[in-house]
């Protein structure tokens, strides 16, 4: 299912790409990109299913050591899927707006084309209001997630807050340096009560800590490092696109300052990379299991041959093309100017 909504969003990417000069109602090629966003937000989804069943499995009974009474749709639909989906779709977009704003920051420091300032100017401003709602809508999937975690899995929010001891008004750490074997935290900024309102929206909510969890089921506690980092650059983000519009509305000359423009320069590359440390929290904080409370990951390892063949020739594949990718895009558009794209467009609109 998800290998469908991937070919049929890239065969509608091809479309959208391939007739770019090729519509005289522009309005009409645009709407090829909902085709697009569907088939992209499916694939999400699905792969978000698979990726939720790991961590919270449903649809199946276990009788005598064999699986039975399976329901598909529910494994698919499992507690913790919509919480992901959400969080998933969230930053998806979070990341693309801002991946966008920075490419038009830098367009704008680095133009060779002063005919093009003012198109990157309009680019800059509509992909940082997306990047802000999205911002907003990431945070809400984070609380959620947090909720749900200490419903569900309070071994992954014990571990990702160093949090040993099961309390009330359990604080919120943040960065710091552990030594697991004192379980002593230190050079953390510790937030009074916040983990616990995080939890259930209560200061007085119990967070049950990690030394209540047996040893060999806690997830490893180099997660708190990702959650830091994930949170800390998705919130620099958020910070630069509501100091921007500040700006852009009371000191407008200041909003395209060069500093300015560096730092949003910054957010698309701290995005990815917000992602990026956001699966390694969610993939090693489920460890040790590969399906949690049913298969641990040692169990269910496989032994086949050719694994490692097979892993360098998909990083080689890969490496091809990326730099494909990029040496074609940027044969394409080095050395012409969005103005151009533009007249063009509104000539063929114009039916000139």
């Amino acid at each position: 299912m998800e290998t469908f909504a991937f070919f049929f969003e890239a065969i509608f990417l091809s479309i959208y790409l391939y007739t770019w000069d090729r519509f005289k109602n522009r309005w009409l090629h645009w709407l090829l990109n909902i085709p697009i966003i569907i088939g992209s937000t499916m694939s999400a989804l699905f792969i978000t299913s698979v990726n939720s069943f790991m961590n919270t499995p449903q649809g199946f009974e276990i009788v005598n050591g064999k699986m039975t009474g399976v329901d598909p749709i529910a494994a698919m639909l499992n507690p913790s899927f919509f919480v992901r989906a959400f969080h998933v779709v969230a930053t998806g977009g979070m990341t693309i707006a801002f991946i966008l704003a920075s490419i038009a920051a830098v367009k704008i420091l680095r133009n060779k084309f002063p005919g093009d300032r003012n198109y990157h100017l309009k680019g800059l401003k509509i992909t940082m209001l997306t990047g802000l709602l999205f911002s907003i809508l990431t945070i809400a999937a984070g609380d959620l997630s947090a909720k749900f975690l200490h419903n569900e899995q309070p071994e992954k929010l014990a571990a990702m807050e160093w949090h040993f001891e099961t309390e009330s008004q359990a604080d919120l750490v943040l960065f710091g340096i552990l030594d697991p074997e004192t379980q002593e935290v230190k050079g953390a900024v510790k937030i009074p009560g916040v983990l616990s309102f995080l939890a259930d929206n209560s200061f007085d909510t119990e967070v049950k800590g990690l030394n209540e969890i047996p040893e060999d089921e806690r997830p490893p506690l180099i997660i708190h490092y990702f959650f830091d980092l994930m949170v800390f650059f998705g919130m620099f983000a958020f910070s630069i696109s509501i100091l921007y519009f500040i700006l852009k509305k009371f000191k407008p000359g200041i909003a395209e300052h060069p500093f300015i423009l560096y730092m949003i320069a910054l957010t698309g590359p701290m995005c990815m990379l917000s992602i990026e440390f956001g699966w390694f929290l969610a993939e090693m904080g489920r460890q040790p299991w590969l399906l949690r409370g049913y298969l641990k990951v040692a169990e269910g390892a496989t032994h086949a041959d050719g694994l490692s063949l097979a892993l360098i020739a998909f990083a080689l594949l890969y490496a091809v093309l990326g730099y494909s990718c990029a040496y074609v895009l940027i044969r394409m558009f080095r050395d012409k100017p969005a103005e151009l794209d533009v007249k063009q467009n509104e000539a063929l609109v114009g039916g000139k």
